[in-house]
Parts: structure tokens; sequence; C-alpha cells
């Protein structure tokens, strides 16, 4: 039977009555969040998050055992990543049917950990690469995900459905993936932690790609703790994946050291060129930086630019890399009812125009049917590494003598428009440096612009995956920032106090 609204506490995170029988505790919860996406996601506000969940996780939870790493927790998957359980989909009706069978390796390690396989969440169809005016949150296959702290507000970048159904606390944690922005973008406006890992910590086997330079999958949790326990889960060499060779070596236990991280006499580099121009966004980063100073870092400011002809040659290594490797994907489903190719997405889209691009079209596919100059692929390649890599993130790193850079990670949530599209600006974010180099990056929530989440991202070099996260914990813990919660309404001014 199901609950009323006001018994699932809207404001409020799950509370499950601690008990001596943990898999009784982890079941309990379970069924609570399946409560809440039936009273929240698929009524009520409609967040939209969740496009297929369990009906037996509270079943699967008991039958966890207690001494697995995550013993019981629930987890919500991105609808890229292919579950054994229901189709895959990438938001798209191309791939409605596209059930597989078969369990992403990154799945079999959460499965293995004592994870909880929740369901599936909304994205913004096929990652949000096939058009350049796409709104973001909006799928053929799931409609549109809204923003639990504002609802008429974007959820942002891909993986939307994870960080929407995370901030209403639909599970316990979700997956999203990300190659450039698309777990930190709705982790901050959603008002959650995001991790971004260095590219080669996480498999891609089994998961509808865009780059292989680029892609990695993360963990999105409502602290940086749940998400490196996550990441401890899913971390790890697969040999299907020549990304990960080294990833063995690098993943560990990563909430070892979180609660005792300490930041004193720590130079961390501050990228003042991407905080932007909205005043609300800089209020909030300047509080972010005295938190961090009066927790003994030295901050060091930091100029930083693009250099010239960088954006052309990171779109031509996006797209190259968009055909050939969405072609490998295609080619590795067994249904013959499946397309084969990029060219029969394409076609599909045509045919099915009314209701695949009613809102927008698909000029960034298009566009990666022509990019087929492999040498000119590898010469973008070489600019657009050496840019990140060693004349960005290293070099900023080394020239200045810090462990960290910041910056604001996006400003807040804005209107979603599915007639003109997304609306970003602001000139806020650093995220695409960490991004593109394929090094690690964390949001951690910094409080609110009229209620509306803003997060602060933290990144460093390759490999440091451990480092961030317990940077990112350390400011968790010093913050002094209130945060905003859920509403489940539309957005609305805040109320100033009387006088102001």
């Amino acid at each position: 039977m199901k609950r009323s609204l006001a018994s699932l506490g809207l404001l409020a995170a799950l509370s499950v009555p601690a008990s001596a029988n943990p898999a009784e505790d982890a079941s309990t919860a379970a069924q609570q969040y399946s409560e809440r996406i039936e009273a929240l996601d698929d009524q009520g506000p409609e967040i939209g998050a969740v496009i297929v969940h369990a009906a037996d996780a509270a079943e699967q939870a008991m039958a966890v055992q207690d001494s697995t790493l995550l013993a019981g927790r629930t987890v919500l998957m991105k609808d890229n990543i292919e579950t054994r359980e229901w189709p895959t989909t990438a938001g798209s009706l191309a791939l409605k049917d596209n059930a597989t069978g078969r369990d992403a390796p990154l799945i079999t390690r959460i499965r293995e950990n004592g994870g909880v396989i929740l369901g599936k969440t909304n994205l913004s169809e096929w990652a949000n690469i096939r058009d350049n005016n796409s709104s973001s949150g909006w799928s053929a296959v799931g409609g549109l995900t809204r923003n639990p702290h504002a609802t008429d507000r974007n959820t942002c970048g891909s993986s939307s459905g994870s960080g929407a159904a995370v901030a209403a606390r639909f599970a316990w944690a979700a997956i999203g993936t990300e190659t450039n922005g698309s777990i930190t973008c709705p982790a901050s406006v959603n008002g959650i932690v995001g991790f971004k890992p260095t590219v080669g910590m996480v498999s891609r086997t089994h998961v509808v790609p865009i780059s292989a330079t680029q892609d990695t999958a993360g963990p999105m949790a409502q602290s940086v703790h749940d998400a490196a326990l996550l990441m401890s889960a899913m971390a790890g060499t697969d040999p299907a994946d020549p990304a990960t060779v080294e990833a063995d070596r690098n993943a560990r236990d990563f909430t070892q050291g979180l609660a005792e991280y300490s930041l004193k006499g720590v130079r961390i580099g501050v990228m003042v060129n991407q905080v932007g121009s909205r005043s609300g966004v800089t209020a909030l980063f300047n509080q972010a930086r005295a938190d961090l100073e009066a927790a003994g870092a030295e901050l060091v400011e930091i100029e930083y630019d693009w250099p010239d002809g960088f954006w052309p040659n990171s779109l031509t290594v996006l797209l190259f890399e968009l055909q050939r490797d969405m072609n490998a994907y295609l080619a590795t489903l067994d249904d013959p009812a499946m397309p084969d190719t990029l060219a029969d997405l394409v076609a599909f889209n045509r045919a099915n125009a009314d209701e695949e691009m009613r809102w927008f079209g698909q000029d960034l596919f298009e566009q990666a049917l022509e990019t087929t100059d492999e040498a000119a692929y590898l010469e973008a390649l070489e600019m657009v590494r050496k840019a990140t890599q060693e004349d960005g993130v290293d070099r900023l790193l080394a020239e200045n003598n810090v462990a960290f850079l910041i910056a604001p990670t996006t400003g807040p949530a804005w209107a979603t428009d599915l007639v003109n599209g997304d609306n970003f600006g602001g000139g806020i974010g650093a995220g695409s440096l960490p991004a593109i180099a394929g090094y690690p990056h964390i949001t951690v929530p910094m409080g609110a612009v009229e209620g509306l989440p803003v997060g602060l991202s933290i990144f460093s070099g390759r490999w440091k995956d451990h480092d961030v996260l317990k940077a990112g914990a350390a400011y968790e813990r010093v913050r002094t920032a209130v945060l905003s919660e859920p509403s489940f309404k539309p957005w609305k001014p805040v109320e100033l106090p009387a006088g102001d």
C-alpha cells in the first residue's frame, strides 16, 4: 500500500531506525525509496527521474550479506549503462527494446559488493550529444526530468535523472556518466555530490559511448563518503576496456582517510577566470574560499585561458570518436532489430521526427557522419591532450605548487525551455579541463542562490582520485553555507528578512 506524501518526509533524508539486523534495515530503506519514487516521481510533482525500478528491491536487499561493502544499499543506474533486468535505451526510441540480458562490468562489481540495482534513471537523450540546441533532462523514452529544488528549473547535463533522483532521495546513490560535465553539472544544480573519476578507473564496457578518451561512469550521492564508498565498489581493471589497465593499481578503499584529512598547509589553486560574472555565485565561492582558509589551506590565485583553436579541435575529437565508438557498441547488440551504425540512428530519427525531433534536431550526429579524416582526428587529439594535460592541469599544479584546483562548478539551474534549449551562460566553471584531460573532479554543494544549489569544484591530476575525494570531504566538514532542501515545487524568490 502506498503511504501518504506527508509520511514520506519530503524535506528530510530517509531515516531507518537501526536494528540488530542490518539486512532488515537495508530492506526497509529500499522499500521507502520505492515508495518515494511512486509518490514523487510517478505522481505528485512528477520529477520524472526514474524510468523503471525493481518491484523486489526490498527482498533483494534482505538477501544481501551484511559483510559486503555496500550491504544492501540501493543504487540507481543511468539508462546508458546495461543491466540484465531492463532495456538500455540511452533515452532513444531507437533502443527502447535494447534488452541485452547482460550486466556492464561496473554493475557486476556493484552487485558483487552487495549493492542492489534499484532501477534506471532518465538522461538527456544520447547523453546530450545529438544536437547543439538540446534541452538537458529530456529524452524521448523518459520525457522531461524536473529539478526537485524547483520543478520548473533544469537538471543539467546528461546524468540529469541520476542527479535529480539522489536529490529527491529516491535511492541511496546513483551512477552517472560524463564526457564533459555530465556528472558534475547535474550534481551541482541538484545540490548533491558528484565525482568524475580518472578516465580508466571504471570500466566502460557495455556502456553506450560518446568518446573513448573522455567517457567515464561515476557516483552521485548525498555525501562525499557515500560517493567514495560507491567508488570503492565499482573501480577496477576490465580486460575488455584497455583504458582500465592501471585501475587495479590505483583502486582502493576510497573512504579511508576521509574523516582525518586536514587542509592545514595544503596549497590550492583558485581558477579566478572561471568564477564567472554572477554576483550570487561569486559570493558563495568567496564564502567557500574563506572556509578553506579558516581550515588552514593556502589559496593561490591562478589565471587560465583556453588556447586559441582549442574548441574546434575538441569537437573534432568528440565527433570522430562518437561515430567510431557508437558503431563499435551497436555491433555488440545481438538483436537484429537494433540499429547497426550511427547512420542508422540518424535515419531512425528522421523517420520518427515527430517523437524524436519535436524539440531539437540532430546536427551533431550528422556532423559526426562527416568527421572521418583519421589524420585530422589524431592531430586534433594530440593538441587537445597537450592543452588539457601537459600544458593544462599538470602545468597549473606544478608551476603554482598546488595540490588541487578549485572553481564554482556551474551557475544555478535555469528555467527549462524545450523550445529554445539550454541556457548556461555566466562564464562559470572549469570542469572542461579535468573532463577533457581525463582527470578526477568532484563537486560538493557550497550553498544556494535564491534557493537554487551551486557546487564547488575540486580537481587534480591523473590517478589523484583518492586525494580529490579527501579534499572534498575536508571542505564538506568545514563548509559554513546553509544548503537548500528540495521543495518539489516551482521556483519562487526567497523571502528576505523584514527590513532587507
